[in-house]
């Protein structure tokens, strides 16, 4: 932090320090000046700005979501339990805030998002190295969805090591297996670059865990991840639903087929035997 010492106050008094030499302490830590020079319009469209601050906001949730899910796999390999459930906790609060962030362009009309949609050109969400990040540690993996970070090398680099890393469910599926729990020696075993698919052992080993006694610590667990999996599907309807209201069926800006595409990216599981398993309690 700058170090920017005050100029002297009365020590009795219970206001606060308001003057300093420089950036305010707030500033030097928060960084707020720069997070407010970031939004640059390109058009006079009033909804340009408020597209770019949401969208803006959204990755910033997205980064700490990252940070938990990456904290918590990292807590459940050294078997460390609650530590993983504290950021486990901590995601999905986060995860609530991004669903809610969505709120100021979820309502857009067709003619307020024309009024800067060109403006950006061949820019689209799903380009987003962070949000690639998250979808890889839910264990949807996908080298070609890396391309567009190609010529990026640090991000590139970020996504190559998350794609060739366990996911937060391959690591707790692990940790089950540590806990005396038989998941199958081929999905412990399994190539974690590839997409997750769902396993009928997996389901069975989760149908032991919810027939079981009600306060074992591996069904908060369970419950934990059943909360993330059901924010991620909320947030991707959501987002289908923002998508589709604002443009339609049109094409989407980054060369992907728009709504279609996103129809079929929000349909795709998230810890599938979780859900599964409950229909066999």
């Amino acid at each position: 932090m700058t170090d920017t010492p005050s100029q002297p106050r009365d020590p009795g008094t219970d206001d606060p320090l308001v003057t300093f030499r420089g950036k305010t302490p707030y500033d030097d830590y928060i960084h707020a000046s720069v997070l407010s020079s970031l939004q640059q319009p390109l058009t006079e469209d009033p909804h340009e700005m408020v597209f770019l601050v949401t969208t803006q906001v959204m990755e910033l949730w997205f980064t700490l979501v990252v940070h938990e899910w990456r904290a918590a796999r990292d807590a459940l390999v050294k078997d460390d339990h609650e530590s993983a459930m504290g950021a486990l906790r901590r995601s999905i609060s986060a995860h609530h805030a991004l669903n809610d962030s969505l709120g100021p362009i979820a309502r857009m009309t067709p003619a307020q998002f024309n009024g800067f949609r060109a403006a950006f050109g061949a820019a689209s969400g799903f380009q987003s190295a962070k949000y690639r990040q998250l979808e890889f540690l839910l264990g949807d993996k996908s080298r070609s969805l890396m391309n567009p970070q190609r010529d990026d090398p640090r991000a590139y680099a970020e996504l190559e090591e998350l794609l060739n890393q366990p996911s937060l469910y391959d690591e707790t599926l692990v940790y089950l297996h540590r806990r005396g729990l038989p998941v199958p020696e081929h999905v412990l075993e399994r190539d974690v670059s590839a997409p997750y698919e769902a396993d009928p052992e997996v389901e069975e080993v989760w149908r032991r865990v919810y027939a079981g006694p009600q306060n074992d610590p591996l069904l908060d667990l369970g419950e934990a991840l059943t909360d993330i999996a059901e924010l991620v599907m909320r947030w991707r309807g959501d987002h289908l639903l923002a998508t589709r209201r604002a443009m339609g069926a049109k094409a989407g800006s980054g060369g992907s087929s728009g709504v279609a595409w996103l129809e079929k990216r929000a349909a795709r599981p998230v810890f599938p035997e979780i859900w599964t398993a409950r229909g066999h309690v």
